[in-house]
Order: C-alpha cells, then structure tokens, then sequence
C-alpha cells in the first residue's frame, strides 16, 4: 500500500485527483500500486499531517496562499526525506520551478491542466524510483552493519523513523521531562 499526500488550495482538483487514482490503476514495472490518497487544501494541515504520517510521495500545487508549493516540499523534505517530492502548477515560472528542484528535491514537475494517464504513469515510475532508492539504501545499511560501520540501534533508529517520521526525535523539558507540545514550550525545550 502506497500512501500519497496532494495539496492544492481548489477543491475541485483535490476531488479530481482522488477520483482518478481511485478510478486509474497505478502501475510501473509490471507492479500495480494500490493507493491510499490523503488530500489538503491547507499547505498548513497538509504540513502537519505529514509531520504524524509516513508518505511515499506528495504532490503539491505551486502557487497557494500562505506557503507555496516549494516552500511546502522543502519542509516535507526536511521530515520525511525519503519522500518522492512533485510540483504541478497552471503557470510557467522557471524561477519557480528552478527553487524547487535545487530548494525541494522535486522529482518532476507536471503542467496543469493535466494528461490522467500522463499523471497515474509519472507517479507509478516515482514510486517503483523510490522502492529500488530504498531498496539500495537497506542494502547498504546491512553491508554498513556487517561492517561495523552501523549500529543495530543506528539501524532500528532509521527504520523507525522511516515507518513514523518524529518518532526518534524527543524532546526533553529543563526538568527531564518529556515534552508533547514542543510549540507550546517555547525556547527552553531540548532536543
């Protein structure tokens, strides 16, 4: 089950979309992807879902108030690296699409209004991407291991957090406490 976040603030496109990957049989390399599809109009809520949720890839509209689409991918980037990152936008702004691949590590940019199979192909081929680049990476955690080079701690630590993005981040009050709401705390919260 692969688990895909979009974000777009008209909601005639977020329903669009989960529509046609209900409808659309998501496939790449003689794999078909059965889908789990979160939707966000907010950049905001979409950002906070994914700081509790393990995505395999998220999908953002450039252009929305409050945050934009780079500045959404590059703060999902920084909790959930592994992430396939891609960007779709009405307009054609190289700048904009520039900051997105050096800022937000896009893996491709999609113009709207969209091609469906278009869509369903490119996102099939991100995920068969990112399932042989974690594939690779596990491999070469084991070979780290067998090495001595890894810890089995270090390397539970990133299973964990590659199934619970935060789960190894605690952070800790100036009385040894565990903090729950580190937004609420302020300054002096550790990590």
């Amino acid at each position: 089950m692969s688990r895909i976040l979009i974000v777009d603030d008209e909601e005639s496109i977020l329903k669009a979309l989960k529509r046609l990957l209900a409808l659309t049989p998501c496939t790449a390399a003689d794999k078909r992807y059965k889908l789990t599809v979160d939707t966000f109009s907010s950049p905001l809520e979409a950002l906070e879902k994914a700081r509790h949720t393990a995505y395999d890839l998220v999908l953002s509209d450039y252009r929305m108030p409050v945050m934009d689409g780079v500045q959404l991918l590059k703060r999902v980037r920084e909790i959930q690296p592994n992430a396939v990152r891609m960007i779709f936008s009405g307009y054609a702004d190289l700048n904009g699409l520039i900051a997105a691949i050096n800022d937000a590590g896009i893996s491709r940019f999609i113009a709207k209004p969209w091609n469906d199979d278009e869509l369903v192909s490119a996102l099939g081929q991100a995920l068969a991407l990112r399932e042989l680049t974690l594939e690779n990476q596990w491999l070469g955690d084991q070979a780290r291991r067998a090495n001595g080079t890894m810890s089995a701690q270090e390397l539970e630590l990133l299973r964990l957090e590659a199934e619970e993005p935060g789960i190894t981040h605690v952070v800790w009050d100036a009385d040894g406490s565990v903090l729950m709401d580190t937004a609420a705390h302020g300054p002096h919260a550790k990590s």
